[in-house]
């Protein structure tokens, strides 16, 4: 699967479905981002399982800040719904395997255990 354009219009139906979203905020006057996509693009094709989506932090800015997005590119995996993980910087593309290795193999219900109690 290609990656998945983002926007305030179906970024929450994307990101709340079972399974795992990665969001890369980018902008196309970002180097890094530039040349972090060409990774991000292979990585959604090594996974077919994984929803890839992209946000254009100056077409969305409304998204960008509502996550806070002070940086770019920032890379924010989400698996069922619940945000897992977010840090800007572009990866090299053994890190993005790997983050997606981690991300994989979350127990979503410990997870939410602990979201619970930090949240009491």
């Amino acid at each position: 699967m290609a990656t998945v354009e983002l926007t305030t219009a179906n970024f929450d139906e994307v990101t709340s479905q079972d399974g795992t979203v990665l969001v890369d905020f980018w902008a196309s006057w970002c180097g890094p981002c530039v040349r972090f996509a060409p990774i991000y693009e292979r990585s959604s094709e090594k996974h077919q399982d994984i929803v890839f989506g992209k946000v254009d932090t100056e077409a969305q800015q409304e998204l960008a800040a509502k996550f806070d997005i002070r940086s770019i590119p920032t890379i924010m995996a989400i698996r069922d719904g619940v945000i897992v993980f977010a840090q800007p910087g572009a990866l090299p593309e053994s890190a993005l395997e790997s983050l997606i290795e981690q991300v994989q193999a979350l127990d979503m219900e410990d997870v939410r255990k602990k979201l619970a109690a930090h949240n009491h």
